[in-house]
């Protein structure tokens, strides 16, 4: 898929020396097609490597996608200069009253806070609720995840004994599903979390479909009905270094963490770790942008007027 991206967006650099295919601003808008609109609410603190790393998901099926990234106007972002943020991001009164095909709600290292404790609950709640009638499908990795599980259908998080974090076997659970189209019986994927959403709690909902789960590392993939909530409990954008980087961070910190599983060769933290999930990232996006957003969104967004968000 071209990404249409912003000419001087730093994330251009890095995806262009990678060969994705993205698109400048000049030649999109020379094609006679509707980009995809697609909703970037990003909470994680390092905000270009989160960019980057979901327009590389993004990339890989033939429509044109054209992303706006969006930050809670109630919390201040320490780890992401000024000068990006109001140059690339949008708070939400500046699209409350747009209408987008898809939206990303990202995790967020908030998740040892009960969620009316983090600063920016009310506005996400908000955000939220705004998406069931403003948004065709929506994507929630990780924390975002269990938040949006928590807001739409009550289901609590639980605090785990220790940090799971590495490299996980998933099982499908039913490939009849578009979401899971293409998937092997099993696959691999990064967690990098202290909390979980059970099983059991989900099963009390049968608007709720679990698509794919982890004997070490529980739920991975949920998804409602209709596939206007698909829910990701995993990092499936992650990059290759992101768990070392975070490894690494925490040890200079003295938190003495524990090793990533299933992540380095031999277990060496020195080590380049092999990359064993990005397919399934790519194939992932891809059923969802396709069968999820295209298949399903209005070609004319507004053909109905939009009511007003106070």
């Amino acid at each position: 898929m071209p990404i249409k991206i912003q000419n001087d967006l730093p994330a251009r650099a890095i995806l262009e020396s990678e060969n994705v295919f993205i698109m400048d601003e000049a030649r999109a808008s020379s094609q006679d097609i509707r980009p995809l609109e697609i909703l970037i609410l990003n909470l994680m603190p390092l905000k270009e490597d989160t960019e980057t790393q979901l327009l590389r998901a993004l990339s890989n099926t033939p429509l044109q996608v054209e992303c706006t990234y969006m930050i809670m106007s109630t919390h201040e972002s320490t780890h992401t200069s000024a000068s990006h943020l109001n140059k690339f991001y949008v708070t939400f009164q500046d699209v409350k009253n747009r209408r987008f095909d898809g939206m990303i709600i990202t995790g967020a290292p908030v998740e040892l806070m009960e969620y009316e404790e983090v600063n920016y609950w009310e506005e996400l709640k908000t955000v939220m609720e705004w998406s069931r009638s403003h948004v065709t499908s929506t994507m929630h990795l990780c924390w975002g995840a269990q938040a949006g599980l928590y807001y739409h259908y009550g289901i609590p998080k639980y605090k785990r004994e220790e940090k799971l974090s590495g490299i996980y076997t998933h099982r499908t659970l039913d490939r009849k599903v578009p979401l899971m189209r293409s998937f092997d019986d099993t696959f691999h994927c990064p967690h990098s979390r202290y909390t979980e959403v059970r099983e059991e709690d989900i099963l009390k909902h049968p608007e709720l479909k679990i698509l794919a789960r982890s004997e070490e590392a529980g739920v991975f993939l949920v998804m409602n009905r209709d596939g206007s909530q698909i829910f990701v409990q995993g990092h499936p954008e992650y990059d290759r270094m992101t768990l070392n980087a975070e490894y690494h961070r925490d040890l200079n910190r003295g938190l003495d963490p524990a090793l990533p599983r299933n992540y380095y060769d031999h277990d060496d933290p020195f080590s380049i770790p092999p990359l064993t999930w990005r397919n399934m990232a790519n194939t992932l996006y891809c059923n969802w942008l396709n069968f999820y957003v295209y298949q399903v969104t209005p070609y004319d967004l507004y053909k109905e007027p939009s009511p007003e968000v106070i």
